[in-house]
């Protein structure tokens, strides 16, 4: 039986990349659907904003919470990104970038447990 922890540290990861890779094409699919395939590669090619994470020391911190802290992951970065949903040709960019903000926001809610 796993402890409460270890539960913890086995499912973030999972959870984390679940909602990543696989969120995006759910959300293509349902909103999307005459073009998902290109709307699930437009929003997984928003994980290019990930690119911030280079100016950091160190450039990977599993216990930093990336919303507020890198420059892509700002609020002031995240309040653009919302404003891009209006403009029909940004909105699925917006969505893959807000949705991605949300993945990394709900991995930051894990802490509580460690």
């Amino acid at each position: 039986m796993l402890s409460a922890i270890e539960l913890v540290n086995f499912s973030r990861p999972l959870v984390h990349y679940s909602l990543h890779l696989l969120a995006p094409g759910v959300i293509a699919f349902l909103f999307f659907r005459d073009q998902w395939k290109r709307a699930w590669l437009i929003m997984l090619a928003t994980m290019l904003v990930d690119a911030d994470h280079l100016l950091a020391t160190p450039i990977f911190d599993s216990t930093r919470c990336s919303i507020g802290y890198h420059p892509l992951h700002s609020y002031y970065a995240i309040a653009v990104y919302f404003m891009l949903l209006f403009f029909p040709k940004t909105r699925i960019i917006a969505l893959g970038l807000l949705f991605h903000m949300f993945t990394d926001w709900q991995d930051c809610q894990w802490h509580i447990f460690l």
